[in-house]
């Protein structure tokens, strides 16, 4: 698939806004986070920077982004028009929740608990709009789902973690759970890659044409003379030993160099968990978008058997 930053920018920072916001819910409604009102400040200007952000910058992956508006009309059937649903709705009450805590110092626990169910659909819809699709097998399962969900989890949790070392003494059930997001998170990935990389291809160019019966099918001549749209969206190719190097980089950025940071926040306090917990966040960035150019990149639509692939 193409690796349109627009789009690896919008699924990282949408998933992180969107697991700081239900995180940040949450851990209040269990009466761990205070009412601060510049901690809600930071916190709910944070999560909304990233969502918007996000969300905007996604548009520049379409041809029209003037006609996104359109998109809303197929809830039906598309998780995008459901996904961008609940971006919108969503809206509401965390808006809500936000102006109480910051500006009445009031906390909405009915707003709070929409907050968490619909940032939680976000994330699902988000990563429905992969996983719904059967022509690509590396996302057509159940693991892009969970990755997806899990990863917005871990990053929403080094977010807070990072925010609440700035404001006094960091919670230290929030660096737990940081943690253990962040461990459950590493393993859905790697089942993840172990399933693309042992998952057999199930398509020929045979099975595409419907020639196999006749015997095997080769291409003679490709459709195009150059590169077209469909290759650049839907074929990029990348050498096994690449993207086993760059597996390499966003496990080592994404979670060891963080877990390494976040296990020692839970020694130290004081100026030494901030700087740990900025660490631990400064890592987890590069990381994840590497994971996030992977995903991208090692996905292989069916369509590139007309273009030369034997299997897919």
């Amino acid at each position: 698939m193409d690796r349109a930053f627009s789009v690896i920018f919008f699924t990282t920072a949408s998933g992180a806004g969107y697991g700081l916001l239900a995180l940040l819910s949450l851990f209040t409604l269990g009466g761990y986070l205070p009412i601060d009102r510049w901690l809600g400040f930071s916190a709910f200007g944070l999560a909304f920077a990233l969502i918007t952000l996000g969300l905007l910058s996604s548009t520049f992956h379409l041809g029209h982004p003037e006609r996104a508006w359109r998109a809303f009309s197929q809830w039906r059937s598309s998780w995008l028009s459901r996904e961008g649903i609940v971006a919108v709705v969503s809206y509401l009450p965390a808006g809500l929740l936000a102006i109480g805590w910051v500006f009445l110092e009031e906390f909405y626990s009915t707003m709070a608990w929409l907050t968490i169910v619909l940032a939680v659909s976000f994330v699902y819809c988000t990563s429905m709009i992969y996983a719904s699709l059967a022509a690509i097998p590396a996302w057509h399962n159940k693991w892009v789902t969970i990755v997806y969900l899990l990863l917005a989890l871990y990053s929403g949790a080094v977010l807070l973690n990072f925010l609440l070392s700035l404001f006094g003494p960091g919670l230290a059930v929030v660096t737990h759970l940081t943690i253990f997001a962040l461990v459950i998170s590493i393993v859905a990935k790697w089942r993840y890659w172990r399933h693309v990389d042992e998952t057999p291809a199930d398509s020929t160019v045979g099975s595409a044409t419907g020639l196999d019966r006749l015997g095997q099918a080769r291409l003679l001549d490709p459709p195009h003379t150059q590169e077209n749209y469909l290759q650049k969206e839907m074929g990029y190719r990348i050498a096994r030993k690449h993207a086993a190097k760059l597996r390499r980089i966003a496990l080592i950025f994404a979670f060891a160099m963080p877990l390494t940071a976040l296990v020692l926040q839970l020694f130290v306090g004081g100026v030494a968990s901030a700087i740990l917990a900025f660490a631990a966040l400064a890592s987890l960035v590069p990381g994840l978008l590497v994971e996030r150019w992977l995903f991208f990149a090692e996905a292989k639509h069916k369509v590139t058997l007309y273009y030369g692939a034997d299997a897919v």
